[in-house]
């Protein structure tokens, strides 16, 4: 068996200095180079190439003393101890992550493992100085007796003062994160998407870095004037941009989190717009607005079904508005698309459908925008459940307001994937109640 100091030794081209260069082009086109480690200055003043082979064949030696640098010395040698490349240097944070707690794990006397190896977090998330770790790691028994100081290794490696271990979202009604706060005082922690700030606990809240899409392309809607219900507010993700760039008139921003209010409340000051926008702290099912928004926000996923009807009740009588309904939508080749969570509302409400209008105009023709939807829906999944949505909608409308109701998709828009065949969606949908005749 090789011992360890032999498993460490390289073989060497060594030569004077004023042959190095060419050497080390001959080198490297013959692919015999060796990266990962760097040429070495012996003691008399000879210059060693560590190369790939465990011995250099005599017709390459020959090649270098006679035709690529004729006179020049060229003879084998053994690198004891090669120092590594700059470029093997450089690792990757998991690789250092797996070096460095694999080192304070041996010192303490515990034998490195595959299984460990594998344990260890592929992935994270960076909040500032608090790194959120993935929920499949460090679960092997061993880590137990390791702990707490192991977490002071981890942070250290990641470069952070606090860790937390991500856990999954509790089925409690309002998707509180299932997190462990593994090293700090706090799970505080701030962003800045688009010029706002954000300030939540990591401990107590969601925060999707997936959404940014979506928070931009709210922030670019023109809502200058408008009164908006926000129905799942959060900490502000899509209550805030449709505020500070939007320039909604005034939102009414809705949420049973009590963690989540608290952090929605301090984003609203520290962004200037608390004079803008009311908390309805809650269920939003009980919410006592009507006939006052010109644009409702429905940004709960998998399905945000069960506030389609509190959203058809706050929109108003005159003119209607806009609702941006989100979703996630399974698609499978062969099969029926499936929205996910999905509470079947049109069929448990209302078995006989009143009249329902979708699409129609009042000069008679009807408004084709399925070519607009289309553009931007690249599923016909979405469309099917688009579609299922807007009918659903108008059907709502009529049955609250006792007259019929158009609706019209505007834009089906991609927000990210959760898996190749679930898609997180949002429904641009415009609803307008029909004039009077005679």
């Amino acid at each position: 068996m090789e011992s360890e100091g032999e498993k460490s030794a390289v073989v060497a081209v060594v030569t004077e200095p004023r042959f190095t260069q060419r050497y080390r082009e001959y080198l490297e086109k013959q692919k015999l180079l060796d990266r990962q480690h760097r040429a070495e200055k012996l003691q008399d003043g000879m210059v060693a190439l560590p190369v790939l082979a465990e011995t250099l064949p005599e017709e390459h030696l020959q090649e270098l003393r006679n035709r690529v640098a004729p006179g020049s010395t060229c003879k084998l040698t053994q690198l004891l101890h090669p120092h590594p490349s700059k470029k093997a240097r450089v690792c990757t944070p998991a690789q250092r992550l797996c070096l460095e707690v694999r080192r304070w794990v041996e010192d303490r006397g515990v034998t490195w493992s595959a299984e460990l190896e594998a344990d260890l977090p592929r992935s994270w998330q960076r909040h500032g100085d608090l790194m959120l770790l993935s929920e499949d790691c460090f679960q092997a028994k061993q880590w137990k007796s390791l702990e707490p100081e192991l977490w002071e290794t981890v942070a250290s490696a990641l470069g952070v003062q606090r860790l937390a271990k991500r856990g999954r979202v509790l089925p409690d009604g309002t998707r509180t994160p299932s997190v462990t706060l593994l090293l700090g005082d706090h799970g505080w922690v701030e962003h800045v998407d688009n010029g706002i700030r954000y300030k939540f606990d990591v401990t107590q809240c969601m925060f999707s870095f997936g959404n940014i899409t979506e928070k931009l392309r709210v922030a670019s809607l023109s809502c200058s004037g408008e009164v908006l219900v926000d129905l799942y507010a959060g900490i502000g993700y899509f209550t805030l941009p449709f505020l500070v760039h939007a320039g909604a008139a005034f939102v009414h921003a809705c949420e049973w989190n009590p963690h989540a209010v608290v952090a929605l409340r301090n984003n609203l000051e520290i962004n200037g717009v608390a004079d803008r926008c009311q908390i309805h702290f809650g269920d939003n099912r009980k919410l006592q607005l009507s006939n006052i928004a010109d644009r409702v926000n429905l940004g709960l996923i998998p399905s945000s079904e069960e506030g389609w009807p509190i959203a058809c009740q706050v929109l108003r009588k005159d003119v209607g508005g806009i609702l941006h309904i989100h979703q996630n939508v399974e698609s499978f080749s062969g099969k029926n698309p499936q929205p996910l969570g999905c509470s079947n509302t049109g069929k448990e409400h209302w078995p006989h459908p009143p009249q329902i209008i979708t699409d129609e105009w009042g000069n008679g023709t009807t408004g084709d925008d399925r070519g607009e939807m289309l553009s931007s829906a690249s599923k016909p999944e979405w469309q099917s459940w688009a579609e299922s949505a807007k009918t659903q909608i108008a059907s709502l409308l009529h049955q609250m307001h006792g007259k019929p109701w158009r609706t019209r998709i505007l834009h089906v828009h991609p927000v990210k994937s959760y898996a190749p065949h679930v898609d997180h969606i949002v429904l641009d949908l415009e609803c307008r109640p029909c004039p009077l005749v005679g």
